[in-house]
């Protein structure tokens, strides 16, 4: 599959690495990204970076991280997540994917914080990477204040590429969960499925955690056999998507179904299987059910090969 039907792999000028470890003497003269719980800043032309020392990162104290150099300049995140805005909707914050949008006092004219999932489109490839890269993570040291050796708070290391407990000598790293994601195929029909929480009518791919112990081929046929009761064969690999909702990385399968009755269990709020036409009208918007798997998302692009043929 092209990686440009996919938001999150692009990639930056250079993650320097080798660069962590010094980053604090970099920041005067830096590009930073502020995000607020997840939402990175933007404009109506990407990415709305800041200087250093912009007011709005009072509010990170040491939760910045080095993100590598990106157009001959060092860029950094920062999680300004304790500012409180006004009039702020709670609820909306555990939605699917939050639509309000947030504003910073001061801030640059059209700049506010919003929800990547919508705007993961919108963004060139690099800067696409660079912002998931950032939410995930923070999402990362927002679960992970506390030391797993000895449960002592750690605090940021290497540019916040690591957390070090200064009790036991710790040292923690970011952590990624590999999750396989399937078309599952049966003659001219596709698998798909819903789950709980999800906006009304969405369907898409099956999707499951790989288990300790497990292949990603093995979890394909596990995660099928749970959720749907449905055994597979032949499971290939199409692709992969870095995933920062909210710190996975997505694995992307086609297989081909033995059977094709349907026994739900609770993981799943429904399932159906979708003939090739049927499913063309609904990517065509000739169908409003079921709503097709998001743009930019792995799932979207996989279904997009599959009807045209090329997997």
């Amino acid at each position: 599959m092209k990686c440009l039907e996919m938001a999150f792999v692009g990639r930056w000028d250079n993650r320097a690495a080798d660069e962590r470890a010094t980053s604090e003497t970099l920041r005067i003269g830096s590009q930073v990204l502020p995000l607020w719980r997840g939402k990175p800043q933007m404009s109506d032309h990407g990415l709305a970076w800041v200087n250093a020392d912009d007011t709005a990162l009072r509010h990170a104290g040491e939760t910045w991280l080095y993100l590598g150099r990106q157009d001959g300049q060092p860029r950094f995140a920062a999680d300004i997540s304790t500012w409180e805005p006004d009039g702020l909707d709670s609820a909306a914050l555990a939605m699917f994917a939050d639509p309000t949008e947030q504003y910073y006092p001061g801030a640059e004219e059209g700049t506010r914080f919003a929800e990547l999932r919508l705007a993961m489109t919108q963004l060139d490839p690099a800067e696409a990477a660079l912002a998931a890269t950032a939410r995930g993570v923070f999402n990362w040291h927002r679960s992970h204040r506390f030391c797993a050796a000895c449960g002592q708070e750690s605090t940021l290391a290497m540019g916040g590429w690591e957390r070090h407990c200064h009790a036991c000598g710790a040292k923690h790293f970011p952590r990624t969960d590999p999750v396989v994601i399937m078309l599952v195929a049966h003659g001219n029909r596709l698998l798909l499925g819903r789950s709980h929480g999800w906006p009304e009518g969405m369907y898409s791919a099956l999707a499951g955690f790989v288990e300790p112990g497990e292949t990603p081929e093995a979890a394909v046929a596990r995660e099928v056999l749970e959720e749907t009761g449905i055994t597979i064969s032949n499971a290939r690999y199409l692709g992969a998507q870095p995933w920062p909702f909210p710190n996975s990385l997505m694995l992307g399968y086609l297989a081909q179904a033995r059977d094709n009755r349907i026994t739900l269990d609770d993981e799943l709020d429904d399932a159906l299987w979708i003939s090739r036409e049927e499913l063309l009208a609904v990517m065509a918007g000739e169908r409003t059910h079921p709503s097709p798997a998001r743009p930019g998302s792995i799932a979207h692009a996989m279904i997009r090969h599959w009807l045209a043929g090329h997997v």
